[in-house]
């Protein structure tokens, strides 16, 4: 697992089905290499976590008064407790600690079976 396959917010692209199964291709991958457009990306977490040239929102020192991530990791939902606390995770040990750990998961969101 790389950091391409931790979204902008938090999510794990690599404990996802439809990315395991080759369904989607992750929010960030392409856009770097001009594989994909990214003035047709609708999603206001990966233009602007991109347009930064930050791996996630934890790179970004605004994070804490950030409307638009705060919007997301605010709703109500497991997924959504799991974003924010990855993205906290990140910021506090680092994408290698993260990725060792998440690369242990069998299943979204922190799940090991």
């Amino acid at each position: 697992m790389t950091e391409l396959e931790i979204g902008c917010c938090g999510a794990v692209c690599g404990t996802c089905q439809p990315y395991i199964n080759k369904i989607c291709i992750g929010c960030k991958i392409g856009y770097t290499t001009g594989n994909r457009d990214l003035s047709r990306a609708k999603c206001k977490i990966k233009l602007c976590c991109i347009r930064k040239s930050f791996a996630t929102c934890a790179d970004c020192s605004s994070l804490a008064t950030c409307a638009i991530i705060q919007n997301l990791h605010d709703k109500k939902g497991y997924k959504y407790t799991k974003y924010k606390q990855a993205i906290q995770y990140i910021r506090e040990n680092g994408y290698s600690d993260f990725l060792e750990i998440a690369g242990k998961w069998k299943g979204p969101y922190g799940k090991y079976h």
